[in-house]
């Protein structure tokens, strides 16, 4: 009997012992790229195949799917394993990202299958975006292909230190050790020019398995590791972070009570313990850790890539989107970029127009210069571009609307790399790394003054309001701002007009009517507007403005309630039988390019501050019903 429970304890122990070991394995995040058909999804369905992490119904499914689309005489076709959209299995191609865990006996492996096809580059970019190592596959029959140098230039420009280069379907070229040397020289002359310094090439052939878990005897002029022994011994990323500057994103204010207040996020880089001086970014105040807490207990040291609960000794303002940081060594804060950016939408960037930045937990507002050039991943030359388009790499300077917390991304991928969004479609468009901080953002700063906008508006005896008219051209915009002005001038009120027109003879005299020149003529008339509320006036402009993105842009530059949009509602065909300017027919006749209902759209405001009908008002009672609908003004 006691031999009995001595045995049960050995085993109890063994298990213990076993799942200590596989917790604490390391994890290595990888993705395999590539051009079209050369084997990536195959060489994952090998890799889960021979590491057993596939079950049996999975197998039999697997074994009954490949008789099904045919795969010439092959018991398996292992891309199926991975290709789980069904017109990705009808093509035989990859389409979105496919993640895959799996584990051997020395580490734990998260793969992501990218697509091979240029129109998914932006797919690529996302899988690339949080790997360690990156395996290229080289079809062995094409050699370096253009996709082949795309991704490498991706991989790199992303900041991926380790590269495999696995040339794979060997046996479709007799595992001839000539033509794998051919390649390896063709692909390092590449590598070396875009700063790839180091890569580990092997012969594969992910169908065969030949040096993927095992020593291939077809090779025997191959000496290096085989796949999986290079990837489980290969340095993971998290380890270097590890011996970087303390950084820590504040994802979250961890208040369950009055008695607890700590900030919860995911170390970055670096280490932090207990008595370590911090300091908090933007806002600069410094304090010391008194407790690291996780659910299983304080820690006495938290290291990159736990997620903690820090608190601090003082009462510092500290919330979502702040950094906590070493007190000695923090962090760069400014709001003027240059960048690089990989543009993922089939819309083309709207340089000027306003996107969203995120940056770890910090969401600010964003405007996008015209790029300084555009970079061939083929030739490596650096071409002159006025935007970006799908799939496009280029270097732009960007502009926020207040101050980040980043490092550049060579230092710090969490710190330094971003992705912009639409702010109106909510859909991610690029992916961005950032550089450096323009030295003009440091040298400028916001002057203080002591009489300020409340002041300038308490002497006019009036709130200040900027009233933006936006409409079609025809729709009567210019005269109802007119009655408008002409309505608050008899009551005492303050007021100065901008109009369209005029603005256009004077300061945007320079700007045409393409959508980047109109975002760039609302942008400079709504810093105008802002400079003259903040004089005390009631400011009024009547322009078409026809995209939301930008009137929502001039709104978010004034306090709440300042702002008022006022929709001159008149429908596309009253405005043109009007043709008051003579504009239409010229658009319809092909002398005018880009008009705004024409050929060029008009957003019209979903939810305006103040509607008008100008079918069923006429100007003046356009006017009075809008004075109506602002009383009072003081």
């Amino acid at each position: 009997m006691d031999s009995a429970y001595q045995t049960e304890a050995l085993i109890a122990e063994d298990i213990d012992t076993y799942l200590d070991i596989h917790q604490h394995k390391t994890m290595l995040r990888f993705i395999t790229c590539g051009s079209v058909d050369d084997g990536k999804s195959t060489l994952i369905g090998r890799l889960l195949y021979d590491s057993k992490m596939i079950f049996e119904d999975q197998l039999a499914a697997l074994e009954n799917d490949s008789k099904k689309v045919g795969t010439q005489g092959q018991d398996i076709d292992f891309a199926l394993l991975v290709d789980g959209l069904a017109a990705e299995r009808e093509q035989g191609i990859t389409i979105d990202v496919a993640y895959r865990f799996f584990n051997t006996e020395k580490r734990k492996f998260i793969v992501a299958d990218c697509p091979g096809h240029e129109q998914y580059t932006r797919n690529m970019v996302t899988g690339a975006s949080t790997a360690d190592l990156a395996v290229i596959l080289i079809d062995a029959r094409k050699g370096v292909l253009v996709q082949t140098r795309r991704h490498s230039y991706l991989c790199q420009l992303i900041g991926i230190r380790n590269i495999v280069l696995a040339v794979n379907k060997m046996d479709l070229v007799e595992y001839d050790q000539s033509r794998f040397d051919e390649i390896v020289a063709e692909y390092r002359e590449f590598a070396t020019s875009i700063g790839i310094e180091n890569f580990t090439a092997m012969p594969i052939s992910g169908f065969r398995g030949d040096n993927i878990t095992t020593r291939s005897n077809n090779t025997p002029w191959y000496t290096g590791p085989t796949l999986i022994e290079h990837l489980e011994t290969v340095e993971v990323l998290s380890s270097l972070d590890a011996d970087k500057p303390f950084r820590m994103p504040v994802q979250w204010v961890n208040r369950p009570n009055l008695d607890f207040r700590g900030f919860s996020g995911l170390i970055a880089t670096g280490s932090v313990k207990p008595g370590d001086q911090v300091r908090v970014l933007p806002s600069g105040k410094t304090s010391t850790v008194s407790r690291i807490v996780t659910m299983e207990g304080d820690l006495d040291e938290a290291l990159a890539g736990q997620s903690v609960t820090v608190c601090l000794a003082d009462e510092i303002d500290c919330s979502r989107g702040d950094v906590i940081a070493t007190a000695d060594s923090p962090p760069q804060v400014a709001d003027q970029f240059e960048a690089t950016i990989v543009w993922m939408a089939d819309d083309p960037l709207q340089v000027g127009r306003a996107y969203w930045l995120k940056l770890g937990t910090q969401t600010v507002s964003v405007t996008v210069q015209q790029p300084k050039y555009v970079i061939n991943v083929n030739t490596l030359e650096h071409l002159a571009a006025k935007t970006l388009e799908l799939n496009a790499i280029g270097v732009a300077e960007i502009a926020t609307d207040k101050p980040l917390v980043f490092e550049p991304y060579a230092h710090n991928r969490t710190l330094g790399g971003f992705i912009l969004i639409d702010k109106i479609t909510n859909a991610t468009v690029a992916a961005g790394m950032l550089h450096f901080s323009l030295r003009r953002a440091q040298n400028v700063h916001w002057q203080a003054t002591d009489v300020s906008r409340d002041v300038h508006a308490a002497l006019k005896n009036q709130k200040a309001k900027v009233l933006w008219f936006t409409g079609l051209s025809g729709s009567g915009k210019s005269t109802i701002a007119n009655e408008v002005e002409k309505q608050l001038n008899l009551m005492n009120r303050h007021t100065f007009l901008l109009d369209g027109d005029n603005v256009r003879h004077g300061l945007n005299r320079d700007l045409g009517f393409t959508e980047a020149d109109r975002i760039e003529n609302i942008r400079r008339v709504g810093e105008v507007a802002k400079l003259m509320a903040d004089a005390g006036l009631i400011v009024l402009t009547a322009f078409i403005s026809p995209f939301r993105a930008e009137r929502e842009m001039v709104r978010k530059m004034l306090p709440e309630g300042e702002f008022v949009e006022i929709f001159v509602d008149t429908p596309l065909e009253i405005a043109e039988a009007r043709d008051v300017k003579g504009l239409y027919k010229k658009a319809r006749a092909g002398a005018l390019k880009n008009f705004t209902g024409i050929d060029s759209p008009y957003e019209p405001p979903e939810s305006p501050d103040i509607r008008v009908n100008t079918v069923a008002m006429t100007p003046v009672e356009a006017a009075e019903h809008i004075v109506r609908q602002l009383m009072p003004l003081k």
